[in-house]
């Protein structure tokens, strides 16, 4: 996922951070809809205004992901981003732990927001605006397994509609339909950040459960950072590095208690 959008900043001298975006979502809804081919049930009924909320929802956490990352760090931006799944694990629990994450994972975000704020207060919104979306992500991506046969079909339909309803950021794409490499590489960060994460994901949460793989998610800010670093040469300052450590430590608390109850059952 961050290798792609370590090649998304890259773009952002040829087109838009939305409309960079944007490319992504046509890349993954391509792949889709030529790897799944939904059939006509799912093009239909409450199902399918389901997928396409699914699909504007996450394409919307995309572009405001990455005019995010075009103003601030990769590894910082996912760091805040993290205030969005969270609030949505702990929200309804009264437990001291969840008290507890959710203030570990607040410091974080404050910490980093704090050192950025100076630098582009934008990014910090763009980034807690991902982080809404994201929680929006998560909820309507747990109606869309619950209520659909195959969360992959959905998907596919709901970034077709997301490339239909978010077209006109095409216009942002610029040079990049005059270059083949531009344009392959555009549509490789859809394949590299939306196709095989998601369908990983599906993978994942039917072999571990919601608990551990929230577990697993803490592993993300230190791996966009990792990215950044290698790839962007992208270094934190001290209070990034400590906000990103409280918000991975945070999701990690909250995943906890969770982990320890009872195994899942595995799918019948």
């Amino acid at each position: 996922m961050y290798a792609g959008a370590a090649i998304a900043v890259d773009l952002f001298g040829h087109a838009t951070p939305a409309g960079v975006a944007w490319l992504r979502c046509l890349g993954a809804a391509v792949v889709l809809l030529a790897w799944r081919r939904p059939g006509r049930a799912a093009w239909r009924g409450r199902g399918l205004w389901l997928a396409i909320a699914f699909g504007v929802v996450t394409a919307g956490m995309n572009v405001l992901f990455y005019e995010a990352i075009a103003r601030l760090p990769l590894g910082t931006v996912v760091a805040m981003e993290f205030a969005g799944p969270v609030l949505v694990a702990a929200f309804g629990t009264r437990s001291l732990r969840d008290v507890l994450a959710v203030g570990l994972v607040a410091c974080g975000v404050v910490a980093i927001a704090d050192v950025q704020l100076s630098g582009s207060v934008l990014g910090v919104l763009f980034a807690l605006g991902a982080a809404a979306a994201w929680a929006g992500y998560i909820v309507l991506g747990k109606r869309v397994a619950s209520s659909s046969s195959s969360g992959l079909d959905s998907l596919a339909i709901g970034f077709t509609a997301a490339t239909v309803v978010l077209s006109p950021l095409a216009i942002g794409t610029g040079s990049v339909w005059s270059s083949p490499r531009m344009l392959l590489l555009g549509i490789g960060v859809g394949v590299l950040s939306t196709v095989v994460p998601y369908a990983l994901d599906q993978v994942v949460l039917r072999r571990l459960g919601q608990a551990r793989f929230a577990v697993l998610l803490a592993l993300l800010p230190v791996t966009a950072g990792v990215m950044g670093f290698v790839l962007l040469g992208q270094v934190p300052s001290v209070p990034e590095a400590v906000g990103t450590l409280a918000v991975v430590a945070g999701v990690a608390l909250r995943s906890r208690e969770e982990s320890a109850g009872p195994a899942p059952e595995p799918p019948g």
